[in-house]
C-alpha cells in the first residue's frame, strides 16, 4: 500500500507495521505540517493510521486550507455567500404534453421509488446465499451425467463430481444441500429395504461429505420412492393402495440410517400420516434429539414434478400419487397439515411447488412461527431455462425475481436447482 501526500513537510514519528511491501511517499512543502504514522494496535499489514497536526506534540489544528470558520460565517452574515451550482432547469416535457393541473394527492408513492438509492433503502425483502438449499442428484457412477430435462443439472458421481459441486457452491455462501440418489434398479424392491441401509449411496455421501466439510448442513430426502419397485412413495398393496402405518414404519428406520450417517436435516417428503410424530420419536430413541426435521407439510399432486421424476427415474409404475399428496385445487387442507405437523414436532415446515403456491407459503407463515421453507422444483427450473434458452425471457432476471417472490411470500430458506447459479450473481461472479 502506498499513501502520497503532495506538496507537504513532515516528519514520520512511527511506522511499525512496515513490512517491506508498503511505504508511505510524500513530497516537500514549506510549512511545519507534521505527520505522525502509526500501526493499528492489531497486527495488520494493509492498514494504518495517518494524523496530521502543526504542532510538535501533535494536538493542535490541521493545517489551514482558507478562511477560518468564525470569517466564513461573518461573510455569509454579511450576504457574501460562496458560489454554488445553481439549481438545475425543471427537464422538459415531450412536444404535445397536455398541461393539466397538478392532482391534488397527499400521498405519492412513486417519491419512495424515484432513485436507485431511495429503493434500496426501502427494500421489504432481501436475498442471500444463506436462504439456498442446493438440491444434488447423485449416482453410484464416476462421471457426471447430464439430465435431458433440466439443462445444466446431473447426476453426480458421488466420490468426485459431488464433491467439486459442493465446493463450488460454499466458494459463493451456498453452505447447505439436499440429497436425492439415482437407486440402481437391482436394489429397488416393493419395501423399499435399500432406504435404511447403512452403506447404501446417501449414508455414504454423507459420511464423505461432512469428513470433507464439517460444516456442510445436509438435509436428506425421506420417502421410499427413489427405492421402490413401484416408483410410489409408499409400499403398495396388491390392490394398489399405499399403506400408510407399514410405510412410516420403514421411513424411521430411513430417517435414523440417515441421522446416523451425519444427516443434519431429515425431510420427509412422502406425505404419509402421522410421519413426523413417528420419525420424531424414533431419531430421539436412538440419541439423534439434534437432528431437525424439515416437514413436506404441503406437498401437492403437481405437474411440475417431470423432469424430477426422469432425473431419479422414479415415475411410478402405476397410477397416480394422488391418494397422499395434496390436491392443487385446495388451501384450507395445507393449515390441517401444518397443525399435524407443528403437533408433532417438525421443525421447519415446506412447501411444494414454489411458485404456483405462494398462497400457500403466505398462509403457513402467518399461521406458525415455525420456519418456513419453499422448493422451486424442476419443473420451474426448466421452463426458465427453457425460456431464456429461446430467447424468450431474460433468465438471469426471471431467476432472480422468482426467488425473490418466493422469499417475499414468506420462504425462510429455498430449496432451489438455481442455489449456484443465483449465488454467483448475488457475488457479482458470471462464470
Amino acid at each position: 500500500m502506498a499513501s502520497t501526500i503532495p506538496n507537504a513537510s513532515f516528519t514520520v514519528k512511527k511506522s511499525s507495521f512496515l513490512d517491506g511491501n508498503g511505504y508511505v511517499s510524500v513530497s516537500p512543502l514549506p510549512t511545519n505540517l507534521k505527520f505522525i504514522c502509526s500501526s493499528n494496535s492489531r497486527p495488520s499489514p494493509h492498514l494504518f493510521a495517518v494524523r496530521a497536526t502543526n504542532s510538535e506534540n501533535g494536538s493542535g489544528p490541521l493545517h489551514k486550507l482558507g478562511l477560518s470558520d468564525a470569517q466564513c460565517e461573518a461573510a455569509v452574515v454579511a450576504g457574501n455567500v460562496p458560489h454554488a451550482p445553481p439549481v438545475p432547469p425543471t427537464p422538459a416535457a415531450p412536444i404535445g404534453t397536455p398541461v393539466v393541473p397538478s392532482l391534488l394527492l397527499p400521498r405519492r408513492p412513486r417519491r419512495n421509488r424515484r432513485s436507485p438509492v431511495l429503493r434500496e433503502a426501502f427494500q421489504e425483502t432481501s436475498l442471500s446465499p444463506a436462504n439456498f438449499v442446493y438440491p444434488l442428484f447423485i449416482h453410484e457412477g464416476e462421471e457426471d451425467t447430464p439430465i435431458g430435462a433440466m439443462p445444466g443439472c446431473y447426476r453426480l458421481g458421488w466420490r468426485h463430481g459431488l464433491v467439486e459441486e459442493v465446493a463450488k457452491a460454499r466458494d459463493v455462501g451456498v453452505n447447505s444441500v439436499v440429497l436425492f440418489p439415482k437407486v440402481p434398479d437391482a436394489l429397488k424392491s416393493p419395501t423399499g429395504d435399500e432406504a435404511y441401509n447403512e452403506n447404501g449411496l446417501v449414508p455414504r455421501t454423507i459420511r464423505l461429505l461432512k469428513d470433507k466439510y464439517p460444516d456442510l448442513v445436509i438435509y436428506t430426502d425421506v420417502a421410499l420412492d427413489p427405492y421402490s419397485s413401484d416408483g410410489h412413495d409408499g409400499i403398495v398393496r396388491e390392490d394398489g393402495v399405499i399403506m400408510n402405518d407399514e410405510t412410516v414404519h420403514q421411513l424411521c428406520k430411513q430417517a435414523v440410517a440417515q441421522a446416523r450417517a451425519g444427516a443434519d436435516v431429515i425431510s420427509p417428503s412422502d406425505m404419509m400420516d402421522g410421519r413426523v410424530g413417528a420419525i420424531r420419536a424414533a431419531l430421539d430413541a436412538e440419541g439423534f434429539q439434534h437432528v431437525s426435521i424439515m416437514s413436506y407439510t404441503a406437498k401437492y399432486a403437481s405437474s411440475f414434478y417431470g423432469p424430477f421424476r426422469e432425473a431419479l427415474e422414479s415415475n411410478p409404475r402405476f397410477g397416480d400419487k394422488k391418494t397422499y399428496q395434496m390436491n392443487p385445487a385446495n388451501y384450507r387442507e395445507a393449515l390441517t397439515e401444518l397443525r399435524e405437523d407443528e403437533s408433532e414436532g417438525a421443525d421447519i415446515l415446506l412447501v411444494k411447488p414454489g411458485l404456483p403456491y405462494l398462497d400457500i407459503i403466505r398462509l403457513l407463515r402467518d399461521n406458525s412461527p415455525l420456519p418456513v421453507a419453499a422448493y422451486q422444483v424442476s419443473g420451474e427450473y426448466s421452463m426458465i431455462k427453457a425460456g431464456g434458452a429461446l430467447k424468450m425471457i431474460d433468465e438471469e432476471k426471471v431467476m432472480m425475481e422468482s426467488l425473490l417472490c418466493l422469499r417475499r411470500a414468506g420462504a425462510d430458506i429455498i430449496l432451489t436447482y438455481f442455489a449456484l447459479q443465483a449465488a454467483r450473481s448475488l457475488c457479482g461472479e458470471k462464470r
